[in-house]
């Protein structure tokens, strides 16, 4: 029998029940692609949201951005206060093998439609950041090296750390594009973002997060058939 699926995501506290709504919306559709699985979503925010959806022998999903100590320990320690047995925590999405490929994909679609030449093109990674692990800046960090050649400059920003990404986004130009490095759109992304670009003057173009793309059910659908 399939193992049941469980994919999590850290949600809004503020406001839980949008980014609840979202996930489970996410987790409707990769169902779609695994008809053998049960899958649920839930985020950490939502009260009781995960332990409704935990079950045992789960394969959990962390649709987060890094790999640190918050898939590693904090996330395992959560699960395990729930009881659920015979768990495998898969990697997050931020560490996906295709994630470069979607992310150029994300790029060459927008430079394409203004008529950019990619190689042309600056691009910012906007991303979380942190000041008590390296993880979440080292994943976008990551990720500007891959991208790097198929441009014509990249650079990171970061919401908590340095270099902040009101800084980052100064003096790009209108040929520039920023790449939100977020699972979610959550308020990083809707109120932190906005107004780093705002006052950045940043005259480019923002894309949605990372997270947001379609192709990303299918890409949780086969990091599930590769764990599983």
């Amino acid at each position: 029998m399939a193992r049941p699926v469980l994919i999590v995501a850290h949600g809004q506290p503020g406001d839980p029940a949008p980014q609840q709504a979202a996930i489970e919306a996410m987790a409707a559709r990769v169902s779609a692609l695994l008809p053998a699985h049960e899958v649920c979503g839930a985020t950490l925010a939502a009260e009781g949201a995960l332990a409704r959806g935990i079950r045992d022998e789960a394969l959990v999903y962390p649709l987060f951005m890094a790999g640190g100590w918050f898939t590693r320990v904090e996330l395992p320690r959560r699960l395990g206060l729930l009881g659920a047995r015979g768990l495998v925590v898969l990697p997050p999405f931020g560490a996906d093998p295709g994630l470069p490929a979607l992310a150029r994909e994300q790029l060459a679609a927008c430079a394409g439609s203004e008529g950019w030449p990619l190689s042309e093109v600056a691009v910012l990674i906007a991303a979380h950041g942190s000041g008590r692990s390296r993880a979440p800046s080292q994943a976008a960090c990551d990720l500007a090296q891959k991208l790097a050649a198929h441009l014509g400059s990249i650079r990171c920003g970061f919401i908590e750390e340095a270099p902040l990404l009101a800084d980052q986004a100064r003096g790009l130009g209108t040929r520039a594009i920023c790449l939100p490095f977020f699972a979610t759109e959550a308020g990083h992304v809707t109120e932190d973002l906005p107004q780093a670009m705002e006052a950045a003057g940043f005259a480019g173009r923002v894309l949605p997060p990372l997270g947001l793309a379609p192709e990303v059910p299918r890409m949780i659908a086969a990091a599930v058939r590769r764990g599983g």
